[in-house]
């Protein structure tokens, strides 16, 4: 019979805890505009509500049109042969993705955001 080892200890046995299950990866939250509809519909006519059908519907549309800007964006970046997307861009983009006077009012909005927003 063969001595054991003095200084080898028996391998640990693995203790399974909540996090080591292989192939589930956490859910992220899925990002809506959903509250920022509201909050607008609010200041704009604060006894009116909306149904979770049409708030649904407006998220489709908000999601619809940052991807139009976004690609419109890009594409401008990619023929002005800049890596950076700047607020020109996406100021460009609104007025070729937006109608007429909407593509007005949103740029003159915009405008004021990033006025707001530089200087605070």
């Amino acid at each position: 019979m063969a001595p054991k080892e003095a200084g080898k200890a028996p391998p640990a046995k693995k203790v399974s805890t909540k996090g080591d299950k292989k192939g589930k990866k956490a859910k992220k939250a899925a990002e809506t505009y959903k509250i920022y509809l509201y909050k607008v519909l609010k200041q704009v006519h604060p006894d009116t509500g909306v149904s979770s059908k049409a708030m649904s519907i407006l998220n489709s549309m908000m999601n619809d049109m940052f991807d139009k800007i976004a690609t419109e964006a890009a594409r401008l970046s990619r023929y002005s042969k800049k890596p950076t997307i700047t607020s020109r861009e996406i100021q460009t983009a609104v007025r070729l993705v937006l109608p007429g006077e909407l593509a007005k009012h949103a740029v003159s909005e915009g405008t004021k955001a990033v006025t707001k927003f530089t200087s605070s």
